[in-house]
Parts: C-alpha cells; sequence; structure tokens
C-alpha cells in the first residue's frame, strides 16, 4: 500500500478494525482527502434508489465541489468515518454540527454490503465521537421509505423521536449512553465475535498451505491430523510442487482451489506467509490459522512481519490465529476437526480450553487426554496478533456443546474487555484461568501487551469480580474443570466426609477448614473389611442429610472389597443426587466414568476422582465459592444522580490549555472538579503566619485541625505534620509553634486551617488510570492498614451497588467500619455512596491520572472527605473505548 499523508489534525486515534455481523472484519477511520477516486467508485456503484434514499435526488455522479466538500472536514464541526475492506469504502457516516450541542448526521451503505451491521457500526463510532467533541444530540432528516436508515436509528437503544414534515421523516436523539444502548452495543459486539470465530471452528473446507509428503513437517502433520481424526468437511492440500497428497487432489495455491475456502491452515517458511496472506485475500477465505513461526517472538523484523501480516488478513475481511499457533480442536461428531501438531487429543467432552503457547497448549492437551477429562473445542492463540481469548469466550457463551472454560493465559491484552466477556460467561459457566502475573517479566516473546503500574493485587480482584475460579498451574486448572464438568455446583460450604481411614478422614477434615469449608457430617471412617453395601449406604446417609452441600469420599484400598467395587458404590450413590462428590482413591487422578450410571435427569454423571484430598478439597473450595458467587444477587450499575459531567470536562479542559502536559489541581480546581460528581470536598485556607491562622480558625469556627500541606510529611503516620482538636486561640498558637519549631528545618512549615471533623474511622479512596487496566478504585483504612500492612482493595469500573459493598467489606480492616469494640458502625451507605461517585468519575474521565481521598471520615452520620489529591494529563488511549474495535 502506497504511504499516505495525513491531513493535518487528522484524528488517528478513532482509527478500527471491527467485526461485522456475518464475522467479516473491516476497517473504520476517518476520511481523508485522498479518498476521492474511492469515494467515486463508491458512489457510482451504488444503485439509483440508494443514491435517491442518501440525497433525495436521482444525482448519478458527484460534481468535484461535492467531493472535495465529503473528503476535505475539519474533524470537528464536520467528521465524516468510512468503513473498508480491500481498501475500498463500503460504508460512509457522518455528521455536520448544528450549533455547540447538537450535529445532524446521515449514512450511505454499499448495497453490495448491505445487512453486515455497517450502519450499526459507525452509528456507535460517530456518537463515540460526538461525545469527545461536546455534542449531546443528533438528528437526522431520513425518507419513510428508507426502512432500513430508521431501524438503526430505532435498534440503537437510544430514546428516539420522529415527526414528520413535508414527506421526510425528522428524527432526533441524545447520543449518551444508556444501560439500553450500552446493552444493544455488548449484543452485538457479541453476536459478530462469535460469528467470526465459526469460520476458524466450524469450516466446511480447509486449505492447508504448505502440505507436504514429509510426515515430520508442520504442513505434513496438520495435514495427516485432519484426515485421521475424520473431519466432516473437505480438506484441500496446496503444494506447488505436487499433483496429490494423502490421495487428495493438490493445486499450486489456494487461487486454484475450486469453492469457497472457509480456513486456510498457513504452515510456510515465515517470509513466505505475507504472498500466502495475499493469496487468501484474492481468494476470498474466511479466516487463517497461521502455524508458522518467525514473526514478533524473534524481533523487530518479524515484529514488522507479524503487523503487516495482521494488516493484510484484516484488511481483506478475515480472521487470524497465530502466527505461531499451535491448532485448533472441535470434537463435535458434526465437525470432528484437528488441526494441531499434538500427539494426542482429548476425548469429546464438555470443557472448552484454550492456550497461548504452542509447547504448553501440547501439554495441556496431554494432560485432559491422561485425566479422560474430554473437552469441546481448543485454540491455540501463539502470538496472539489477532484472535485472543475475549474472542474464544464470546463463541463459548453460546455454544451448547461447552459447559465450563478453561484458559491458560501468559498475558492479557485487554484486560477490561477481558472482565466484562469472562462475566457475562461466568453467569452462566465456570471460568478457570491459569494467570501467574501481569507484570513485564511474564509476558512471552511476541506478545504486544502494555505495560502496567498497578500490582498484582488488581488482576486478582478483576478477576474475582468476573467471577472467575483463578487457579496458580494447568494441574489445578483440570482439578476444578473435571469437577464442574460433571458435578452440580454445590449450594454451600457444608460438607460430608466418607471414607475407611481415620488418618485420610482426618486429613480431608483439616483440608476443608484450611480452605473455608464447613464439615457438617463426619468424618465417618468406616472399618477396612467394609463391603461395598457398608460404603453405599454411609454414602447414601450423607447425600441425604439435609444440612450437606457436598460430599468427599476418600479411600485407601479396601482389605474385604475391590477398588471398583468401591467406584461403583461411589458413583451409584452419587448418580441421583443433586449434591456434588468429589472422589480420593489414592494414587488416581482424572475422571471415572467407567460404568457410570444415568441419573435421574438422564444424564450421565462421571465422577472427579484426585490422588490426595488436599487436591479434592480446593477444587471443591473453588467451585463453592464459584457457585456462591453466581447464586448471588449481581447488583443494578452504579448510577448516582446529580452528576454534572460537563462541569467537570470544563474544569480538566481549562487546566490541560494551561499545562498540556497535565499537572496537579490547586485545592479551588479539586473542589469544583469532586462538586461536578456530587462529593464535597471539606473546606480549607491556608495560611501563612499564625496570625492569619487565628484569624481563619475565628471565621471557621472552632474546633479546628491545623495541618501541614508539605509532600514529605502528608503522607507520615501518627501526627507528625498535623494538630486537631485545636477548642480555642491559645491552644491554636501552642500547635503553631510546636509545629513550626518541628517543621521549619525541614522546610514544611506550609499549613492549613480546617474545621475539625466529626469523631470517625479515617479511610483512603483512590482512583488510578492504568495503561493497561484503565480506571483503578482503591478503598482502603487510613493508616498503619494502608501504609505498613498494605491492606488495600481494588476494583475495575463499572461498578454495582454489590461491587462496591464487597469492595468495602474485602479490606481486612472492615471491622473497625461495622462498629469494632463496641464502637458505632459508620453510616456504610454514604461511604458506598461515596466510592460508587469516584468509579463513575473516572470511568468517564481518563484525564483524570489520579485521584487521592485522604483521609476520608467515616461516621454514623456520613463521610467527610477532608483532603483530595488529584492530578490530569491528556487522555490515554483506553483499550476497550466504549464502543466496538479490534484492539
Amino acid at each position: 500500500m502506497a504511504e499516505v499523508t495525513l491531513p493535518p489534525g487528522y484524528p488517528a486515534a478513532w482509527e478500527a478494525d471491527v467485526v461485522l455481523r456475518d464475522g467479516t472484519v473491516a476497517s473504520l477511520r476517518p476520511i481523508r482527502p485522498d479518498d476521492a477516486d474511492a469515494l467515486r467508485r463508491f458512489h457510482e456503484a451504488q444503485s439509483d434508489e440508494s443514491i435517491y434514499l442518501r440525497f433525495f435526488a436521482p444525482l448519478r455522479r458527484l460534481s468535484d465541489a461535492d467531493v472535495h466538500r465529503f473528503t476535505h472536514v475539519d474533524y470537528t464541526d464536520r467528521v465524516a468515518l468510512v468503513v473498508t475492506m480491500r481498501e475500498e469504502i463500503i460504508g460512509i457516516g457522518r455528521f455536520d454540527r448544528i450549533d455547540a450541542r447538537s450535529a445532524e448526521v446521515a449514512f450511505n451503505i454499499s448495497d453490495h454490503y448491505q445487512g453486515k451491521g455497517i450502519g450499526s457500526v459507525l452509528l456507535e463510532h460517530l456518537a463515540a465521537v460526538a461525545r469527545d467533541l461536546g455534542i449531546a444530540r443528533f438528528t437526522a432528516e431520513v425518507l419513510p421509505q428508507n426502512r432500513k436508515m430508521l431501524a438503526v436509528f430505532a435498534d440503537a437503544g437510544y430514546e428516539v423521536t420522529r415527526r414528520v414534515e413535508d414527506g421526510v421523516v425528522e428524527v432526533g436523539f441524545d447520543i449518551e449512553p444508556t444501560d439500553r444502548s450500552r446493552a444493544v452495543e455488548m449484543s452485538r459486539e457479541h453476536r459478530a465475535e462469535a460469528q467470526s470465530l465459526r469460520a476458524l471452528l466450524r469450516p466446511e473446507t480447509i486449505a492447508v498451505v504448505g502440505a507436504s509428503r514429509r510426515r515430520d513437517t508442520f504442513g505434513g502433520q496438520l495435514l495427516d491430523r485432519l484426515t485421521e481424526s475424520g473431519f466432516t468437511g473437505r480438506v484441500v492440500p496446496v503444494n506447488p510442487s505436487a499433483r496429490t497428497l494423502r490421495r487428495l487432489t493438490c493445486y499450486p495455491s489456494v487461487l486454484d482451489v475450486p469453492g469457497q475456502v472457509d480456513l486456510a491452515i498457513v504452515a510456510v517458511p515465515s517470509t513466505a506467509v505475507l504472498g500466502v496472506v495475499e493469496q487468501c485475500a484474492r481468494a476470498g477465505v474466511k479466516a487463517l490459522l497461521v502455524v508458522s513461526a518467525g514473526f514478533a517472538e524473534e524481533g523487530p523484523e518479524g515484529a514488522a512481519r507479524q503487523q503487516e501480516l495482521v494488516r493484510r488478513a484484516r484488511g481483506a475481511g478475515m480472521r487470524v490465529i497465530g502466527p505461531n499457533s499451535f491448532g485448533i480442536v472441535n470434537n463435535d461428531p458434526q465437525v470432528r476437526l484437528n488441526a494441531t501438531l499434538a500427539p494426542t487429543v482429548p476425548p469429546p467432552g464438555r470443557l472448552g480450553l484454550f492456550a497461548q503457547s504452542g509447547a504448553l497448549g501440547i501439554a495441556v492437551l496431554a494432560s485432559a487426554a491422561r485425566r479422560n477429562l474430554g473437552i469441546s473445542t481448543f485454540g491455540s492463540a501463539g502470538n496472539r496478533a489477532d484472535v485472543s481469548g475475549n474472542d474464544f469466550m464470546q463463541y463459548w457463551i453460546d455454544d451448547d456443546a461447552t459447559d465450563a472454560v478453561g484458559l491458560y493465559l501468559e498475558s492479557m491484552g485487554n484486560p477490561r474487555k477481558f472482565s466484562r466477556i469472562a462475566r457475562k460467561l461466568a453467569l452462566i459457566k465456570p471460568v478457570m484461568v491459569v494467570k501467574s502475573g501481569v507484570s513485564r517479566f511474564g509476558v512471552p516473546p511476541g506478545h504486544t501487551v502494555r505495560e502496567t503500574k498497578a500490582r498484582p493485587a488488581v488482576f486478582s480482584a478483576m478477576l474475582k469480580q468476573a467471577g472467575v475460579i483463578r487457579v496458580e498451574n494447568v494441574h489445578q486448572l483440570f482439578d476444578v474443570a473435571q469437577l464442574v464438568v460433571h458435578q452440580p455446583l454445590p449450594a454451600g460450604d457444608r460438607v460430608a466426609i466418607v471414607g475407611n481411614s481415620a488418618a485420610l478422614g482426618a486429613l480431608t477434615g483439616d483440608a476443608c477448614t484450611s480452605w473455608g469449608l464447613t464439615v457438617a457430617h463426619g468424618p465417618v471412617c468406616l472399618p477396612s473389611e467394609a463391603s461395598a453395601a457398608d460404603f453405599r449406604a454411609a454414602l447414601d446417609r450423607a447425600f441425604e442429610d439435609p444440612g450437606v452441600d457436598s460430599v468427599v469420599s476418600c479411600f485407601i484400598p479396601p482389605l474385604a472389597t475391590g477398588d471398583q467395587d468401591v467406584a461403583a458404590a461411589v458413583r451409584g450413590a452419587a448418580a441421583d443426587a443433586d449434591k456434588p462428590c468429589v472422589a480420593t482413591f489414592l494414587g488416581m487422578r482424572g475422571v471415572d466414568d467407567r460404568g457410570s450410571v444415568q441419573g435421574t435427569g438422564g444424564e450421565r454423571r462421571a465422577i472427579p476422582v484426585y490422588a490426595m484430598p488436599e487436591d479434592a478439597v480446593r477444587a471443591l473450595a473453588a467451585a463453592t465459592r464459584y457457585g456462591q458467587w453466581r447464586a448471588r444477587d449481581q447488583g443494578t450499575p452504579v448510577a448516582p444522580v446529580g452528576i454534572n459531567r460537563r462541569v467537570a470536562e470544563d474544569v480538566v479542559e481549562t487546566v490541560l490549555s494551561v499545562s498540556p502536559n497535565g499537572r496537579r489541581l490547586t485545592h479551588d480546581e479539586a473542589t469544583a472538579l469532586l462538586a461536578a460528581y456530587g462529593v464535597q470536598l471539606w473546606g480549607r485556607r491556608e495560611v501563612g503566619s499564625v496570625e492569619e491562622a487565628v484569624a481563619a480558625a475565628r471565621e471557621a469556627g472552632y474546633p479546628v485541625v491545623l495541618k501541614s500541606v508539605a509532600p514529605m510529611v502528608r503522607h507520615q503516620g501518627g501526627s507528625g505534620g498535623v494538630r486537631v482538636d485545636l477548642g480555642d486561640e491559645s491552644a491554636l498558637r501552642a500547635a503553631w509553634a510546636s509545629l513550626s519549631e518541628r517543621l521549619a528545618p525541614l522546610q514544611a512549615d506550609r499549613f492549613v486551617i480546617q474545621t475539625m471533623a466529626s469523631q470517625g474511622v479515617a479511610c483512603v479512596v483512590t482512583s488510578e488510570e492504568d495503561p493497561l487496566f484503565g480506571p483503578v478504585i482503591g478503598f482502603s483504612v487510613a493508616g498503619l492498614p494502608t501504609e505498613l500492612l498494605d491492606d488495600v482493595a481494588y476494583r475495575i469500573p463499572p461498578l454495582t451497588d454489590v461491587t462496591v459493598s464487597e469492595l468495602i467489606s474485602s479490606v481486612k480492616a472492615a471491622p473497625v467500619l461495622h462498629g469494632y469494640r463496641g464502637q458505632t458502625p459508620v453510616h456504610r451507605a454514604a461511604l458506598a455512596d461515596l466510592i460508587g461517585r469516584i468509579s463513575v468519575l473516572a470511568d468517564d474521565m481518563p484525564e483524570v491520572a489520579s485521584l487521592v481521598l485522604n483521609p476520608v471520615n467515616a461516621h454514623p452520620g456520613g463521610v467527610e472527605v477532608l483532603g483530595a489529591e488529584i492530578t490530569v494529563a491528556p487522555a490515554p488511549r483506553r483499550i476497550d473505548p466504549g464502543r466496538r474495535s479490534l484492539t
């Protein structure tokens, strides 16, 4: 592609790759002056009807003046976005500002691409751009017969008004996001991204580019795996040096393959991959699986090649899994797809698996196979240049063949998007994640991620907030998976223990206590000579106990009864129960489905088996916590009243206009910003002498606080820089003398006077804009819990009322808020309201780089924000920007 000279002020941040309704990919960007010829081609290819519906006239050709007007915009008052595929325009959306707060919007979609949701994508992006430019309302004029365009407005989730005048429908709506518009946008994103994986996981025709007679090559192995697995579709080898391979007709290039190719598996040297991608683009291939290595994992040259691979593929509407991918599996009997390099693939089952590393992908599949743990689908993302775990989760949400999901993540490119998709999936299916951390040391070569400033606790909090089960390794992932796939979720934490060894029963009971489970039945210890009937009777009593939610059976090889008889007793007792059962048979691990009996519901319930009771209990505890999360009320999104976002934007814009690189806000600026979100900052007056302090105290009213605002002492614990509860002038003068004598040598004698707050608990509420996570909300009890013990809890906006309540309760020092040692509990609702308002502020305004409210005085009557430090900076480009985009 020729180098393009961008016009002045061109907003590159508006560029995005988007997935359309049919799963194909298109590029969206601002229009440019060099689009003139492409615009003419687009217009001339339109039908007479489409032209009339757009321009209200039979404008068969555009004049030079029209083309110039349409392609030359200022990106402020006149904005136009184009959607392109294969570098041709397939859709245009634009708005022209009417006044400071409203604009007229118009769309034109290619006849050949209508029905793919292009109009909806353009509307979402135009609305987001307009909001950033201060526009609050869109209007449009539409002919009554243009039903498709009217449907775009009606289905967007906004409150749309209509009126007909002179035969034209005038449409108007506010573009501030609503719950319904957000739900519509997320639903469309979900359906499109899930559909885009169908070409990968359910192809009808696969071309293996690089297929070889040699069975030790990647191409040869992949061709063998496809044919040996009994793939139900068509497999086409591509190799210019062969006419047939494995008794299949071979073609010299993808362009020569007859019919539609859904998936091209690329197994050629990295230097030849871009040429293959170009051929696939010309052939109309829907998706690519690139197993070739030699890309970003090998340095800058490979990284540039990887970037070009993605650009060319997306430009042609294709999704890419890889490069450096280990392959994909779909065990559906109607597909039977094994396009991997694995020597062993697990049997068909109900677990969806995703891994990033090829080598670990082999280990993951081998481990599942050893356990007899069946899988539905599997994907290895390799370098994760395009398709990621987020895309697979979108697919699994609606996949009836998948009951639970496991992900081995070495890196995460978009945690905010992961969080919201994982939460949606976890509400219906367990999601297990292996992820060691989020620091740059854990990022494998070839994975593009932003560095994070956040502590590892933020990542853990994000997973917990999304309902994800986090495990430490693949071993634990499968321990949990074999339970949640084959057994019902526990209704509570009460456990029965049944076994034939007192030592094993005690070990199991200790493990339950350690993992927060309650032993409510047993441990029951049967004698070593017990029969299978004795085992069955003891297990039946445990399952029938109404005070039991789960059963742990733990056996060493009995003397009088065979192992298989004991296993049969466990299977039989668990078959019809609505409670989960885990079994410890020493030395065994995996899924015991031999001779499994059919339950009353018609399902065949296998028993998860563990080598040691600690493994069984740890998995049961994880399933219990997940079941409790899923069963409880998830809450409603925080939506505080009395917010004036425009005032807050004015404060930030004013500061950045004078200080383009950003700075810390003054007390008055911080007061105004917080007030726009309904947060009152405690007043203070800076004083330069004791006489000014006395005057300020007299004006504010005693008792008062005298406090140093010097940075070096502001965050020190104790009373090193503050004197409180000063009840009269003499006390104030004494405090001034004491602090001045101590702090003057340190040049820290800069003081403020504040009114004394009510007696309460000092807390800290923070917001930090992180390059990877976006806004992160923190909460802690001030003083030693924060400064020495690092007792800080985190959550990622947007928050719900339940999430805010959990945030407050999750710090270890939370009991001091709830009446510890006879104290009156603080006004928790007021504290929750404050945190909710800060979370909305942080989510709304990425320019707020850092916000610290310290101290926040929580007391029985409410909360008082006594101090605030806020730093603003130019808004970073968030990786989940609130409009559909592949990042």
